[in-house]
């Protein structure tokens, strides 16, 4: 495979990946912003802070507001993480890498890029919002299942699936981030009642509040959950869950060379270094410390992957 192949394949799932999180930390943005105490416009900050794309709203905009943050996050052209960028550019390396893909791939990639369109195409309002952003998550699961159904398992496929999990790991790292670090109103809160609704809106944003419920029941707090979306390996946005599959998919690239690339090293010492304490653990070193640890070994394992893969045949 050429390395403009393997680098189409990696960010078009990756652009498909971002678009379906960003519609998903919006809908976390709504849920929690009717929890404040205070100002609500102050949860839209820590929204853009997660999404990173705080310090360029506040070139465009002189002040953070719901609706503004909102359109700023599905529809900018300026913005390249917005859902309508993501889209268009998932679209764009699909088809510079079409004959990699199955036709059901393409079409389904296809016809998410044109109702994310038409759904984008004018200001969206607060009425339509939840029906636009599931509009948008599902197109992305249709794009999914599609690949998992269709797909040869081979360096096609796994370049879609680091994609995607890379992206994935990112997204589940930043939410958890910005529920510890930034959200709460007060030191004081944690615990309350306010502080539980809060956790409960982050399990809902990364689909996991069903599977919870199942593992834990009803009495189980935030220790709990930050195990869940941390450490359960059978938790498909969890960080072990995403960092075993990163492994996986980049061991199975590197079988044929006979040799450990550096990006297989990282991603094994991710796993040992991080990923193999228990929650207490991680509480005790600080949960805003180590997820700003990983975020930054997922950075540096996303380079890697395109040094090591730049030229892959």
């Amino acid at each position: 495979m050429l390395g403009k192949t393997a680098n189409g394949l990696f960010w078009m799932f990756r652009y498909l990946e971002r678009a379906e999180n960003t519609a998903r930390l919006i809908e976390t943005g709504q849920r929690i912003a009717l929890t404040r105490l205070g100002d609500a416009d102050d949860e839209w900050k820590s929204i853009l802070q997660s999404a990173g794309a705080y310090e360029a709203f506040k070139e465009e905009y002189d002040d953070v507001n719901k609706d503004d943050v909102i359109d700023y996050l599905l529809r900018s052209k300026t913005n390249g993480s917005s859902v309508l960028s993501c889209m268009n550019s998932a679209r764009h390396n699909a088809r510079l890498v079409r004959t990699a893909l199955t036709g059901e791939v393409w079409e389904a990639t296809n016809a998410a890029y044109m109702a994310a369109r038409e759904l984008l195409a004018r200001k969206v309002s607060e009425r339509d919002l939840p029906k636009v952003l599931g509009a948008i998550r599902q197109r992305a699961a249709l794009v999914r299942g599609m690949t998992h159904g269709t797909m040869m398992r081979n360096e096609i496929y796994d370049f879609a699936r680091i994609g995607t999990f890379l992206e994935r790991a990112d997204n589940t790292a930043r939410i958890l981030d910005v529920k510890y670090y930034v959200l709460l109103p007060s030191v004081s809160a944690v615990g309350t009642s306010l502080d539980n609704v809060q956790w409960e809106t982050i399990l809902r944003s990364v689909s996991a509040r069903g599977g919870f419920r199942m593992e834990y029941g009803g009495g189980a707090g935030p220790q709990e959950i930050a195990d869940f979306l941390v450490l359960d390996r059978r938790m498909p946005r969890s960080l072990a869950f995403c960092t075993r599959k990163l492994r996986e998919n980049l061991t199975h690239l590197g079988s044929g060379t006979g040799q450990s690339l550096p990006s297989q090293k990282l991603v094994s010492h991710m796993e040992r270094m991080y990923l193999s304490h228990d929650i207490e653990a991680v509480f005790d070193y600080g949960l805003h410390e180590f997820i700003q640890k990983m975020l930054g070994q997922f950075r540096e394992l996303a380079q890697q992957i395109e040094i090591d893969y730049r030229f892959y045949e």
